[in-house]
């Protein structure tokens, strides 16, 4: 019984900071016409914009993604889509997306580059390099905005001292189980942490699918270059702008993260690899993800003591909250979720839960067909895939790790 009143005081800990989450949201996201492009009465200026589009492979929804970026309401940008090469299915799209707005400024760079083992900003360094304009904007394939977005985002590079601009994401399109599931993380989990990080603690937490900055910030952090070989490049591009002076902005403005038919595997293998990353980029930190994951810590006492009905009420009553709680941020940020999916949220919470303790024992991930060491900072390092030597290192080093 002891045990479960433990796990009861964690849970109600972790409840009090998922309640702030939603009200760091709620404090964000306040207005219907958010994104209505209102706020454009006031004087301000408009800064030509580079839009960097990394492209690999045939992200869901990508005609249509990349599409929305040409029919901007913005006065001067260009769009520069960056692949590695030739048969990249994705040159197919990008090419008809150029022929079809041949008054938009549309440069497609195919360049194989390697000079890191970060494949997206492998990806990103050729279509830098070629950028005419001093504001360079980092945006995903996966990412979905309306014709305001430009607007809107630039609107803090006015204000003195601004360095980097983010934007809220929201995931949108579910139509398999693994979407559905990544989509209620980014609109609980995600966006939660990220407000609450920003507003209480005021730590910016960048998420690369939306990065405005200027190219002398840019260089003043060592370069695009200096985050070749990093895995959280946006993370740790956004730490190192805020420790060289510069401001970096949260945009209360939402954009779409675009998921239609992630399979459970993806899910489990994407948020293995994020779980990774924050583990060696938080340290002890990383703690406070499980503490403030509060369906799993309500059902650990069913399975590490009994099913009675104390503990099994006690479940469903933390389910139904978080759930709720879910179902308020998703209507807040406009989800498109089907209100019945949030019943699914609890299940993702506890797969999320078991995820969490992978990152503890395992030092390596999967990226793109290539497997990396992840050290410090996440920091990569390539790892062999056979042989004798690869399973001694990857022993010796996690042994190294937990007792040092």
């Amino acid at each position: 019984m002891e045990i479960f009143w433990i796990f009861t005081g964690i849970t109600i800990l972790g409840l009090v900071g998922y309640g702030l989450q939603i009200f760091a949201v709620r404090s964000y996201i306040s207005h219907p016409s958010l994104n209505s492009g209102e706020g454009d009465s006031l004087p301000r200026s408009f800064p030509p914009i580079s839009i960097l589009k990394p492209l690999k492979g045939l992200d869901d929804n990508l005609f249509d993604n990349l599409e929305s970026f040409c029919m901007l309401d913005y006065p001067e940008y260009e769009i520069i889509f960056s692949l590695q090469d030739f048969n990249d299915p994705a040159y197919k799209v990008a090419r008809k997306i150029k022929d079809k707005y041949p008054d938009r400024d549309i440069a497609i760079v195919v360049e194989h580059c390697e000079d890191g083992l970060n494949p997206k900003v492998n990806n990103l360094i050729p279509a830098y390099r070629v950028a005419k304009h001093q504001h360079i904007l980092i945006s995903d394939s996966n990412v979905m905005v309306d014709k305001y977005y430009l607007r809107e985002i630039s609107m803090p590079m006015n204000e003195q001292g601004v360095g980097l601009v983010s934007n809220l994401i929201k995931g949108v399109g579910g139509r398999s189980i693994g979407s559905i599931l990544e989509n209620l993380h980014m609109n609980s989990f995600v966006m939660g942490s990220v407000c609450f990080l920003d507003k209480f603690l005021k730590m910016p937490c960048v998420i690369g699918k939306s990065m405005l900055m200027k190219k002398r910030d840019i260089e003043a952090i060592g370069g695009l270059k200096a985050y070749k070989d990093v895995l959280a490049e946006d993370y740790m591009i956004g730490k190192m702008m805020q420790e060289s002076g510069k401001k970096v902005v949260l945009s209360s403005y939402v954009i779409n993260n675009v998921n239609h038919y992630w399979g459970i595997i993806k899910f489990i293998n994407r948020h293995t690899r994020w779980g990774k990353l924050r583990w060696k980029i938080g340290g002890i930190k990383y703690l406070s993800e499980l503490i403030g994951n509060t369906v799993f810590m309500s059902v650990l006492p069913i399975m590490l003591w009994e099913p009675s009905k104390i503990t099994v009420s006690f479940a469903l009553l933390v389910a139904l909250l978080k759930a709720s709680g879910d179902f308020y941020i998703g209507r807040r940020a406009a989800s498109d979720l089907n209100p019945f999916f949030y019943f699914l949220s609890p299940l993702k919470d506890i797969v999320i839960g078991l995820i969490w303790f992978v990152p503890l024992v395992s030092n390596t991930v999967l990226w793109r067909g290539h497997r990396f060491i992840i050290e410090k900072d996440s920091v990569l390092f390539p790892c062999p895939e056979n042989g004798f030597w690869s399973w001694r290192y990857r022993i010796a080093n996690a042994i190294r790790e937990h007792l040092a």
